[in-house]
């Protein structure tokens, strides 16, 4: 019989955590990880003449073992109703017909993250310029110093609301808490664990990156759904009044079809296939962007 030693430090059960969460969505262990943390942090805090394996060995006793506590918090997740189905990431999720996108949550969360992406990408990017512009300038200055805190801190909320945003429409489990920080309330050691920590400039990458990112999806969206339904919607506007509005300047055998009954039909058909086909692109594009989101804004 193999015995298995308890973790005797916080770094130690927060590694075994870890891998008893293996599979499970990157927020969801981010999560995981800032409560334990933070609790265990507390536990030691509380008791200063104890060593801290004595007191990873009552925790675990009151607490729960990695495994129990990795087991909890997948209950946890099974429990909570959304409209997405669980574990998008999964290869037969990606799965769905051509006409059946029509009915899936997930196309239409895409469709507005990609109209909202230009708003929310313009105010990211100014935002984390002005930041980066105005503490590179004040950093000679005593005033320098607060002032980076508090960008930093506002790069670090930025991108937990873009995570709730990106969980909401698109279904990727994002972290629902911020990532448990120092309880040093000294300036100067705060902004050094800021800029020691690799999620801090993943997350500016990504603010930064939101403009071109909403720029190309707020474009593919308005012609996704723009063209398409012009075409069904004057096709269907001329067969109805029985004078086609449809014009094709410089292609006098197409002009002439559109002003006929089949070519009408013809034109509507395919703009409803360029429907569906912007429908998928919406979908692929929420999928990928959720990656991306994924990568950059969850520290592990």
């Amino acid at each position: 019989m193999n015995f298995v030693q308890p973790p005797d430090s916080v770094r130690s059960y927060l590694a075994e955590l870890r891998r008893a969460l293996k599979g499970a969505p990157r927020g969801l262990i981010a999560d995981a990880l800032a409560d334990c943390e933070e609790h265990l942090n507390m536990e030691i805090a509380q008791n200063p003449d104890m060593d801290e394996a004595a007191v990873m060995a009552q925790v675990i006793e009151t607490y729960g073992s990695p495994e129990e506590i990795a087991e909890e918090y997948r209950d946890m997740e099974a429990a909570i109703s959304t409209p997405f189905p669980k574990q998008p990431e999964a290869i037969e999720d990606r799965r769905i017909g051509f006409f059946s996108v029509i009915s899936d949550p997930r196309t239409y969360g895409a469709l507005l993250y990609m109209l909202l992406s230009l708003i929310t990408g313009i105010f990211y990017f100014t935002w984390t310029v002005v930041g980066i512009s105005l503490t590179a300038g004040t950093s000679v200055l005593i005033i320098g110093i607060p002032l980076a805190l508090v960008f930093l801190v506002s790069f670090r909320m930025l991108s937990h609301v873009e995570g709730r945003i990106v969980e909401g429409l698109l279904g990727v489990r994002m972290p629902r808490r911020l990532p448990a920080t120092t309880t040093d309330e000294k300036v100067w050691p705060r902004i050094k664990e800021m800029l020691m920590d690799l999620r801090t400039w993943t997350s500016t990458f990504y603010l930064l990156l939101m403009l071109p990112l909403g720029v190309i999806y707020f474009t593919l969206a308005v012609i996704g759904i723009a063209v398409p339904l012009s075409f069904i919607g004057g096709s269907l506007w001329s067969l109805i009044t029985n004078h086609s509005v449809v014009q094709m300047q410089g292609v006098p055998w197409l002009d002439h079809l559109f002003h006929t009954a089949p070519g009408l039909i013809l034109l509507a058909a395919i703009g409803l296939v360029l429907f569906f086909l912007a429908l998928h692109v919406a979908r692929l594009i929420g999928w990928m962007h959720g990656k991306i989101a994924e990568g950059l804004l969850v520290r592990l």
